[in-house]
């Protein structure tokens, strides 16, 4: 599809398979959306990875053999960017945002869902984040390759044209699943391999394009480390994680990579929010002292990482559009926190808290540049300012947090 241009912002979206590693038959199939700026100098990319929509209906077999015919596929059916629209975040630093939808197999018997813990998700995440750097907008990157010599369509400038980012940082964001998903893509490359290893899910991405005799890209270790996503920043909303032994190992190994890591990190939860609080394997956050969570495991070595708590936040208020699939979460059948509370709905107070945050986030970062300071850079600087009290925004509150103030942190050692 060609482009959408509305005033200074473009949206596209680029059709890709991706093989883990090259000594590994398995491959996925995946669509990236991306919004980034006209002038092509986007300052960064924030990589948001969704929740609920990961996967695909009963239907996904069928109607991929139907596409085949009909020239249609699946996948373009799946917009996250509908349900995560907060570009009106990224407009005033001039960064991108894009998403990452695949065909995903969680486990064979049930191709159509992932309800969390498959760091294959991560692994895709930085895989596309890396695609947008190396090769920007084009789906033609093999003619930019050294194997492309041999065509007669050789562009050695293809890639250079198709690039809208004038660097390679990266903040990593998500929400439900997503936001646990995203803990592995933050980790970065090195860590994401060696894991990866370790769970027997092997990570040295080979990008094919969607051809009957495919070409591909050369496997992510021979890329220049300026080609590949650093990330600066993860930032989580309501995060979901599940284990379940072999089939779904959890994110558990990759937050105790991030624990060390000197980056700005935030997490938010609601108040009223059973998916995260209860149904996530640990929970995202507890107030109660002794408790595992994904933050005390995030905070185990001194990570930056800070919480917040949403007075009435819900599992889908953050969301710009209503989505029937999220709202099973807070069925009063499946969520008994907050009884009688009317909690926030898509496209509320929550929503609006949601795309505020975003953009103080990515003002933390100076043009095309990594955030500059330490810890105490970090704690003090405007968006801990402007996140630390009841109201930060949009007529909703915050709740108190452990030992004090609206955000709930562990400072290094």
């Amino acid at each position: 599809m060609k482009p959408i241009r509305i005033d200074d912002y473009c949206f596209d979206r680029i059709h890709l398979w991706l093989q883990y590693d090259p000594f590994v038959p398995e491959f996925i199939e995946m669509v990236i959306e991306v919004f980034y700026p006209a002038n092509r100098k986007a300052n960064g990319l924030v990589m948001f990875n969704h929740g609920f929509l990961i996967g695909n209906d009963l239907l996904w077999y069928p109607k991929k053999i139907a596409g085949m015919l009909l020239d249609d596929n699946p996948l373009f059916g799946i917009n996250p960017s509908a349900y995560y629209n907060y570009s009106e975040a990224i407009v005033e630093k001039n960064w991108a945002m894009a998403f990452v939808s695949a065909s995903h197999a969680q486990v064979d018997w049930m191709p159509w869902t992932d309800i969390g813990g498959n760091p294959r998700v991560g692994q895709e995440t930085f895989a596309a984040a890396s695609y947008l750097i190396r090769y920007g907008l084009t789906e033609f990157f093999w003619l930019a390759e050294s194997r492309g010599h041999n065509s007669k369509n050789f562009d050695a400038q293809l890639a250079s044209k198709a690039k809208f980012l004038v660097s390679n940082n990266v903040i990593f964001a998500g929400h439900s699943v997503g936001g646990a998903h995203a803990q592995a893509a933050a980790c970065g490359f090195d860590t994401l391999s060696q894991i990866g290893r370790q769970q027997c899910r092997p990570f040295n991405p080979v990008i094919y394009n969607r051809e009957l005799l495919p070409t591909f890209s050369m496997p992510m270790t021979d890329w220049p480390e300026a080609d590949r996503a650093n990330p600066v920043g993860l930032l989580m909303l309501s995060p979901v994680d599940q284990h379940v032994p072999i089939f779904m190992p959890g994110m558990s190994d990759y937050r105790a990579a991030l624990a060390s890591r000197q980056m700005p990190m935030a997490m938010v939860v609601g108040q009223c929010d059973c998916a995260c609080l209860d149904m996530s394997q640990p929970p995202a956050w507890s107030g109660t002292p002794g408790v595992e969570s994904q933050f005390s495991q995030l905070t185990g070595d001194g990570s930056w990482v800070v919480a917040s708590q949403v007075e009435r936040g819900s599992h889908c208020g953050y969301l710009t559009n209503k989505s029937p699939l999220c709202s099973v979460a807070e069925l009063p059948s499946q969520c008994k926190r907050c009884p009688g509370v009317e909690v926030y709905k898509p496209m509320g107070a929550e929503t609006a808290f949601t795309a505020e945050m975003l953009g103080k986030f990515i003002n933390l970062y100076p043009n095309g540049g990594g955030f500059e300071g330490g810890f105490n850079d970090w704690i003090g600087s405007e968006f801990i300012t402007w996140l630390n009290r009841q109201s930060p925004c949009c007529d909703l509150n915050l709740m108190p947090m452990p030992g004090g103030g609206y955000i709930d942190n562990v400072p290094p050692a």
